[in-house]
């Protein structure tokens, strides 16, 4: 596979955001380079130990993938990104989709549910008119996504120049699956028009071949926009299957490749 690198304009979006290195002790390894390592493993799915010599020690890329995750490095470069395509108007908060996806988790570990389709991690996410990640949430996959709604609605914060985080869109659409007296309540309550289908079937409903789904509009029709960035997170391979026993280490990993989605978004329109 040919080398993965940050474009110039990348690295200088997130240098700035790195903590320092320490005074005094061994020296830092090459930032740039510790971080393209880490992206080869994301993007490849390959083993750490498979990692080529070109991006250093897969011990140290591991290690700062680890320590920069509980400290909140790169949820805080991921929430930089989309405060700065919110202030070059490149999120659309007319209107945001939500779902839930299942990935298996072989080796099992924490917050790991069992379902029919065996062990594994949910996915939550919510995206805004264009498809980028707004914001997420991961959990057992026994869980049920409309218990996971208000969560995953929680971690949308995106930054403004002044005042407080940016965090109510203007309109939500989900599938049937949250058609929950309890949601909508929480939903009105934020002020969030909702596009959502009913499970209920109308009284006058009538099994006939070729009928049209009932609650079907033109906002609930682009809901293939959170299905399409559940397709742009499966091209990082290393998210496909949950191999890490610590959800820390799997939240890092999820966190980097939204990071990425972004990111690349951003440097490709300034």
């Amino acid at each position: 596979m040919s080398k993965i690198q940050l474009t110039d304009v990348q690295w200088m979006f997130i240098r700035p955001l790195l903590p320092p290195p320490a005074r005094t002790g061994r020296p830092r390894a090459d930032d740039r380079r510790t971080i393209e390592g880490i992206l080869y493993v994301l993007i490849t799915g390959c083993r750490w130990q498979d990692l080529p010599r070109e991006y250093g020690s897969p011990t140290t890329a591991w290690r700062r993938l680890k320590r920069w995750g509980e400290e909140g490095v790169w949820e805080c470069i991921w929430r930089a990104a989309l405060a700065a395509l919110d202030r070059h108007g490149r999120l659309d908060w007319s209107i945001v989709f939500l779902d839930g996806s299942f990935v298996p988790a072989k080796k099992g570990g924490e917050q790991v549910g069992l379902t029919r389709k065996g062990k594994g991690t949910k996915w939550m996410l919510v995206t805004d008119g264009t498809g980028l990640p707004l914001g997420f949430h991961l959990d057992g996959a026994n869980r049920t996504e409309v218990r996971l709604a208000e969560q995953t609605l929680d971690t949308i914060r995106v930054a403004r120049p002044r005042g407080r985080p940016k965090q109510r869109p203007q309109k939500l659409v989900a599938d049937r699956g949250y058609d929950s007296r309890a949601f909508r309540r929480v939903l009105r309550g934020r002020g969030i028009r909702m596009c959502i289908p009913s499970k209920r079937r109308p009284a006058t409903w009538k099994a006939k071949r070729g009928r049209r789904v009932v609650a079907r509009n033109e906002d609930y029709r682009r809901r293939f926009t959170v299905e399409r960035s559940f397709a742009w997170l499966g091209n990082f391979r290393r998210l496909l299957i949950r191999w890490e026993q610590h959800m820390s280490v799997y939240r890092s990993w999820f966190t980097v490749a939204v990071l990425l989605l972004c990111l690349r978004r951003l440097c490709n329109t300034t």
